[in-house]
């Protein structure tokens, strides 16, 4: 195992690395149903079945926003908190080419979530969140979803000579020689003070526990084209 999650044993006060397990999307788009199921796979046993039906139901396409993700925690009866900066759809994402595709499309339908997002019982703020938040969440064994741009975020236990980010498994196209915005969603499951870095799982891969710096990570949620978006999910005690 990389030195980086080692001191494990050493500074068992210092790190946190919650036992979530690892579930690989399996398109190019489903990145956040694929963290969902990591999530829910933590809270609680369901069945592939279960969560289908719940997709169906919430009518999910292969547009996921994330204000999707929080319908489908609520839909399963997960306590949740999805908090972002812009409650809607930023208009100057259509301008981004992640978003272009489907924003004309899409618009209308977001906004319209998030109009109703409070009578449905989708708990929605408009705030921005700190990464010593972020941690005292996981230090209550509670996990989240985040939205990254995966252009920046880099795993430092995924390197080898070339440098790939975490969207892609190794061997295919990296999007980090692209200066552009890349939409991706990650689970948050743990950090280490004294290294000052972040575990996540990465839906790209299917076997691993990624790392990076608490820096880096900061750097990746906050990129425009994220809202800053973070969908709190708490584990029932």
């Amino acid at each position: 195992m990389n030195s980086r999650i080692v001191p494990l044993m050493f500074f068992p006060d210092d790190i946190v690395l919650l036992d979530v397990p690892v579930i690989q999307q399996l398109y190019h788009w489903d990145c956040g149903l694929a963290c969902s199921r990591m999530v829910l796979k933590y809270l609680h046993p369901i069945s592939d079945e279960q969560f289908q039906k719940a997709c169906w139901e919430l009518k999910m396409t292969e547009s996921v926003w994330t204000i999707d993700l929080a319908y489908l925690m609520c839909h399963l009866g997960i306590k949740h908190c999805f908090c972002t900066q812009t409650l809607g759809v930023d208009k100057g994402f259509r301008n981004q080419s992640f978003y272009r595709k489907h924003f004309d499309t899409e618009e209308d339908r977001v906004n319209e979530l998030f109009l109703k997002a409070e009578s449905k019982g989708v708990v929605v703020k408009k705030c921005s969140v700190t990464i010593q938040e972020i941690e005292s969440h996981l230090e209550e064994n509670h996990v989240a979803i985040v939205l990254i741009n995966a252009v920046i975020l880099t795993c430092e236990l995924c390197s080898a000579s070339v440098k790939y980010c975490c969207f892609l498994p190794v061997g295919q196209k990296c999007f980090c020689r692209k200066p552009e915005y890349q939409g991706h969603f990650v689970v948050l499951r743990g950090f280490n003070r004294t290294t000052g870095c972040i575990l996540y799982n990465n839906p790209a891969y299917s076997d691993r526990v990624c790392c990076t710096t608490v820096n880096n990570f900061e750097e990746a949620r906050r990129s425009y084209g994220t809202d800053e978006d973070i969908l709190f999910i708490f584990k029932a005690s």
